[in-house]
């Protein structure tokens, strides 16, 4: 699952348009998904986004499933504790009982969890649009001329770049197990897991102090300058 995002976001059609615009468009869009209680209002939105990201910006539809794979999981999970949890049987039908602790599903949860899932998912292709075609470089100077609290945006940066190492560590890890056969049954399976994650966590503070130690030795005073790109010519 291990992508490029940078190098996505500098190679496709649409990473030398205005980042202005490309800025509006996704927000403005997000939040009118957010406000507005339709579903085929949100399809329409999944949809359009998807369009722009695969057919307009030329981003590979692989790329654009796998960055969308792990918000898809979060709302799958989300929206079937909010089918089966959110349940009024005064004011709804009652659909499917699932004869369990008096867990049912009524026709308001079921329209609650669709609609939420899909909502969320719609709003998520408005960040995935803006993520995928504009180099954070461009994000960030917009912010900057925006006059966003310089703070927001140092943390912005530090998390995005540590973000990157996070994973980096998790798939070199991974690697190093599957190499030596730490998956190959389900007991051994579990234990790499163990390892992974406990192996992870303290690599993750290493890094950080790493990270402090960087800044510091540059004189960091609560100020990351920014890099303008500039517009390549054609």
């Amino acid at each position: 699952m291990k992508f490029d995002i940078d190098n996505i976001a500098h190679n496709n059609k649409l990473s030398e348009t205005n980042a202005y615009v490309k800025i509006i468009i996704s927000i403005s869009i997000m939040l009118i998904t957010l406000f507005m209680n339709n579903l085929y209002l949100d399809l329409f939105v999944l949809l359009l986004m998807s369009v722009l990201v695969v057919v307009i910006a030329r981003v590979s539809l692989r790329n654009y499933l796998k960055f969308l794979s792990i918000p898809v999981a979060f709302a799958v999970i989300s929206c079937i504790f909010l089918v089966f949890f959110f349940t009024n049987t005064n004011t709804s039908t009652v659909i499917y009982d699932t004869g369990f602790w008096g867990i049912v599903v009524t026709q308001n949860s079921l329209d609650l969890g669709v609609n939420t899932f899909f909502r969320a998912m719609a709003c998520f292709s408005c960040l995935g649009f803006l993520t995928l075609t504009t180099p954070i470089a461009n994000i960030l100077q917009c912010l900057y001329k925006l006059k966003v609290p310089v703070i927001f945006i140092d943390i912005s940066l530090l998390m995005y770049n540590t973000i990157f190492i996070f994973l980096d560590q998790l798939f070199t890890m991974r690697n190093a197990q599957e190499t030596r056969l730490g998956y190959v049954g389900t007991k051994s399976t579990y234990k790499s897991l163990g390892f992974l994650f406990s192996n992870l966590f303290f690599r993750s503070l290493d890094k950080s102090e790493t990270l402090q130690c960087s800044l510091d030795s540059r004189c960091y005073q609560g100020y990351l300058p920014v890099y303008k790109p500039k517009r390549r010519n054609k």
